[in-house]
């Protein structure tokens, strides 16, 4: 595999977080290829079961080309856990960096995986003199809120939507 390891942003992690790292042998690392990416469908199919490697790959050739990357957390060669992420501006917040898809193993979730993430992306928000961070979640996933309002996230607004063709929403 060709991932490039984010060694500038970990030195920032506590030293707890850089030993629970060390300990499980985890690695955070910067996904760079849509190969690597596709590689990790079947986490992703962890909250979208219906997603095909197809459609997948398609998505990735519409996202890629606009500040689309991926950040995720590994143990050995295993990914348990991803982000995707956007670079962005906005007239009201300036440069923003907005999460995508958060997806932590279910066999790997309350182990301080989400928490690492969640870390190593504020410091690439920090390193790429983003003004804030953002996410979207669904309005039920009340498991996720309890977990985002911890990493000091609040809810600023509402997101509305207007569902145009339904059989492309997952």
């Amino acid at each position: 595999m060709n991932k490039k390891l984010i060694d500038f942003n970990l030195k920032a992690l506590c030293f707890k977080q850089r030993a629970f790292l060390f300990l499980h042998s985890m690695k955070v690392e910067e996904i760079t290829s849509k190969e690597e990416m596709l590689a990790n469908l079947s986490l992703l199919q962890e909250v979208y079961p219906t997603l095909t490697k197809e459609d997948y790959s398609s998505e990735l050739d519409s996202m890629l080309p606009y500040n689309y990357g991926q950040v995720g957390v590994y143990i050995g060669e295993e990914c348990v856990g991803i982000t995707g992420y956007w670079i962005g501006s906005k007239l009201w917040c300036g440069k923003y960096l907005e999460l995508d898809n958060v997806v932590v193993s279910k066999k790997h979730q309350s182990k301080g995986i989400g928490k690492i993430l969640f870390d190593f992306m504020e410091l690439k928000a920090k390193n790429l003199n983003c003004n804030m961070l953002a996410l979207d979640t669904y309005t039920n996933n009340f498991k996720a809120h309890k977990f985002f309002y911890k990493q000091s996230y609040a809810p600023r607004g509402f997101h509305f939507i207007n569902i145009i063709d339904e059989s492309g929403i997952r």
